[in-house]
C-alpha cells in the first residue's frame, strides 16, 4: 500500500520491448536504498516489482501488457521523469490517502492556470470513473495524492502547491499529456457492496 506522497523524482534510463511486455530501467537512488529483489516501488502511481538492482541507484521492472494498456507507462521513453514512492512501512504515517498502485485509467491534462502561489490543473476524466470522483474527495494523479477541487461530468480540477510543482512530474505536465488515475478504493468497495443483496447464514435476503 502507498500513500501518494512522492519520495523522489526519478528518471527512465532504458526501455526494452519484450513483445507482450516491456522491461524498464529506472534511476531512483532514494527509493532503491535498502531495496531488494521482489520489493514494490510505485512508478507514476503504478505498483511495479523490482527485478534487479543496478549500480547508481537504478532498478529494473517488468511491465505486462495489461499495465501498458491501462496506464501511461507505455508512453515513457528514456529520459522521461517519473514519480517514485516506496510502500508505506507498518506503523508509518498515512500522509496522503490509501493508494494501491492499481491504476483505474488515464486522463489528459486539459488546461493549467497559474496563480501567485499555486496552479489549478484541469484533467479529463474517463466516463467510467466519473462516479467515483467527488468535490473535496481524494484522487491519485501519476501517483500523487491530491484533493479534488471541482468534479465535472468528464473532468476534475486539482490545486498544486509549489512543493508538488517542484518535486513531482505534475510541475512539468502540459496540456495533452496523459496522466495515470486511481480513484478512492473505498468508493469502489461501497459500489460493489450495494450491487449485491446482503446475505446471512441461511442464504440471500429476499
Amino acid at each position: 500500500m502507498f500513500t501518494g506522497i512522492v519520495e523522489e523524482l526519478g528518471e527512465v534510463t532504458a526501455v526494452e520491448n519484450l513483445g507482450d511486455s516491456s522491461r524498464f530501467r529506472l534511476r531512483g537512488p532514494a527509493v532503491t536504498e535498502g531495496a531488494k529483489h521482489g520489493d514494490s516501488i510505485a512508478v507514476n502511481g503504478v505498483c511495479l516489482t523490482v527485478v534487479d538492482l543496478e549500480e547508481g541507484g537504478e532498478f529494473t521492472a517488468d511491465v505486462m501488457a495489461e499495465t501498458l494498456d491501462r496506464s501511461s507507462l507505455g508512453a515513457l521513453v528514456p529520459g522521461a521523469r517519473v514519480n517514485l514512492e516506496r510502500p508505506m512501512a507498518v506503523g508509518g504515517r498515512l500522509g496522503g490517502h490509501i493508494v494501491q498502485g492499481h491504476v483505474d485509467g488515464t486522463g489528459t491534462v486539459v488546461d493549467r492556470k497559474a496563480s501567485e502561489h499555486w496552479e489549478i490543473v484541469k484533467v479529463s476524466l474517463p466516463a467510467g470513473l466519473a462516479r467515483y470522483v467527488v468535490e473535496k474527495g481524494s484522487i491519485t494523479v501519476d501517483g500523487v495524492s491530491l484533493t479534488v477541487v471541482d468534479a465535472g461530468p468528464d473532468y476534475f480540477t486539482i490545486s498544486l502547491i509549489p512543493t508538488t510543482l517542484a518535486l513531482t512530474t505534475l510541475g512539468i505536465k502540459q496540456p495533452g499529456d496523459p496522466v495515470n488515475l486511481e480513484v478512492d478504493v473505498i468508493a469502489k468497495y461501497v459500489e460493489r457492496l450495494l450491487a449485491f443483496p446482503a446475505q446471512d447464514a441461511e442464504g440471500p435476503v429476499r
